[in-house]
């Protein structure tokens, strides 16, 4: 029997074991709902704080992308309006020099008319014929002249379309770059509103499952939840490895489970020394994991282990451990504490280490053989490889981004050489042209003309 005594009216009144139970219960169950709450609300605020964080760095670069294409359109709009006033400058040019062309001719046919009105008395049936031979070449120079002038609006019109063109695609390629940032935002919005519901989920699933379990119940259930993830994933992952339970008490105490993986010459590859601690939220007393760091640490040395691993449900509330692995090896040598979401990784990421260095563990073994002491090499060696996996894996990162920065900078520049090319080589095919109009071209089948010009270059 209890003595309780009521905070309000101060009467004191006796319950018994199971009444004094149930009240406990009911007050920690009401502390616990209101603790699961809270972590939901501060999950749900750094969940959406992630979220906006993420879509305003997507945002950023969607608008500096869209930045840069508005500038390539401005800059073709430039090259469009320089291009044509070089053309309309060119082609004034040519304008002007058929203009003179044609004074010429219209001088010298002059000059043929006085000639006409000196010889029309002796030879009038002959100046006739000669009349109309000139009036001919002249009705063919000007008919020339025509075509050349269509061919250089003809020329300018296609510069002027392809330069449309060129910039019609930009944007429609802008206008399909921000749809796709639309759809990517409410893709990310919707993903993590799934991960919140599944969040939710969990919580009402492991408060529903503690609420149903007795202590010992809670800590076996974590110990056969390990157990049933590594054999689930044994003969894929770890096929030469063995993880059991520790049966051997005669130092006095033991571990939960023993991890260990030798290669196909009997050398150790991993040994990891596990121990499994949970409580429920019935418990009277709260224990610490630090409290469990001495005895595992003492076990993990007596059964010869490379590391020590506490996986622990213990601190829920603990900002520390729930942020991921946790090193605790500035007081334990190679400990660390997980939560049990890092069982598996945490066995994989010391294996792939340890295979990193299996080769040098290998020659250790055969010189050990030979009775040399190289026990400082062994930690020195493990000291340089993590260091320079460290460094090695920062540098490729670093690596990776520059190719990428260079390969989106050549893409860039080889569409603007394209669109400079083309620019060229109309100018290049326009200028030829040009150069083929002379006069000696417009005069090679027409000998009377021809021994004018001579004439006039004789004089």
């Amino acid at each position: 029997m209890n003595e309780m005594k009521c905070p309000n009216c101060g009467e004191v009144f006796t319950v018994n074991e199971s009444q004094y139970s149930e009240l406990l219960s009911q007050v920690r169950t009401s502390e616990f709902e209101k603790e699961v709450h809270e972590r939901i609300r501060q999950e749900l605020a750094l969940a959406e704080q992630k979220s906006k964080n993420e879509q305003q760095a997507f945002l950023s670069e969607k608008n500096r992308e869209i930045s840069e294409l508005q500038h390539q359109i401005n800059q073709f709009s430039t090259e469009k309006e320089l291009t044509k006033k070089e053309i309309e400058r060119e082609f004034d040019q040519v304008l002007t020099v058929k203009e003179q062309e044609i004074l010429r001719l219209q001088n010298q046919i002059a000059q043929m008319n006085t000639e006409k009105e000196w010889v029309k008395n002796k030879a009038e049936q002959t100046t006739n014929l000669l009349l109309a031979d000139k009036e001919k070449e002249i009705q063919e120079l000007q008919s020339r002249l025509q075509t050349i002038e269509l061919q250089y609006e003809n020329q300018m019109q296609k510069t002027l379309s392809t330069i449309e063109k060129e910039r019609d695609a930009a944007q429609n390629q802008l206008a399909l770059q921000e749809k796709e940032a639309e759809i990517a935002q409410t893709s990310l919005k919707e993903r993590y509103e799934i991960q919140l519901r599944q969040k939710d989920e969990t919580i009402e699933f492991y408060k529903d499952f503690k609420a149903k379990q007795s202590t010992k119940m809670i800590g076996e259930s974590l110990e056969q939840h390990c157990e049933y993830e590594f054999n689930k994933n044994r003969m894929a992952m770890f096929p030469r490895a063995e993880f059991g339970k520790d049966n051997d008490a005669r130092t006095g105490s033991k571990g939960d489970y023993i991890y260990r993986e030798v290669d196909e010459h009997g050398v150790e590859i991993l040994s990891i020394m596990f121990e499994m601690k949970n409580e429920g939220d019935e418990t009277a007393s709260k224990k610490k994991n630090e409290h469990f760091f001495k005895e595992l640490d003492k076990d993990r040395r007596e059964k010869g282990c490379e590391y020590a691993i506490l996986v622990s449900l213990l601190e829920s509330d603990s900002e520390l451990y729930n942020s991921g692995i946790i090193d605790v090896s500035y007081a334990y040598d190679k400990m660390y504490v997980i939560r049990p979401q890092f069982f598996l990784p945490m066995i994989t990421l010391l294996r792939n280490a340890a295979l990193n260095s299996l080769q040098y563990k290998q020659e250790l073994a055969l010189v050990r053989e030979q009775n040399i002491d190289i026990t400082n090499f062994e930690d020195d060696l493990n000291a340089f490889k993590v260091a320079f996996a460290k460094n090695y894996n920062s540098a490729s990162t670093n690596f990776g981004k520059a190719i990428d920065e260079i390969d989106k900078a050549i893409k860039r520049m080889e569409e603007v050489k394209k669109f400079l090319t083309t620019s060229e080589n109309q100018l290049r095919l326009a200028n030829n042209k040009l150069d083929d109009v002379s006069v000696k071209k417009l005069t090679r089948k027409n000998p009377t003309m021809k021994a004018k010009f001579d004439a006039l270059k004789g004089e």
